[in-house]
């Protein structure tokens, strides 16, 4: 189902994204260290790889099922507004705020991924299970 791998990825990135950061809070006091962030997920390319995704059929014990692995999130080092002496360019402020963005975006895909199972238990007959 496109939705729940979708829902599925983004609940990865969110998750590597809290990494990136809490990485760029453990460094702050680092001489030289250069504050990263995951790159923005572009939905429509995300919409766009699920739907094109093809998988094949097996029909013999002796196929080997493909799997296709999503890419990476990439990592990427934003344009420091601010560096101190030592060259460090962590803003406090700025990745507190990332990471509460981060966690309210986790909660609303955690809500989302359960309204859909809930959906999909009502039709089946199932609700509240």
């Amino acid at each position: 189902m496109p939705l729940f791998g979708m829902i599925s990825r983004r609940m990865d990135w969110l998750s590597q994204r809290q990494q990136v950061l809490a990485q760029n809070i453990a460094n702050a006091d680092t001489p030289n260290y250069k504050p990263h962030d995951l790159r923005a997920l572009d939905f429509r390319a995300e919409l766009r790889g699920q739907t094109q995704r093809l998988s094949a059929t097996t029909t013999s014990g002796q196929h080997q099922v493909s799997k296709l692995i999503p890419p990476p999130h990439r990592v990427d080092t934003p344009r420091a507004k601010e560096t101190t002496l030592s060259g460090n360019s962590v803003e406090m402020d700025t990745e507190l705020m990332k990471v509460a963005d981060t966690s309210m975006d986790y909660q609303l895909t955690t809500n989302i991924y359960r309204r859909q199972i809930a959906m999909l238990r009502a039709a089946i007959g199932r609700p509240g299970q």
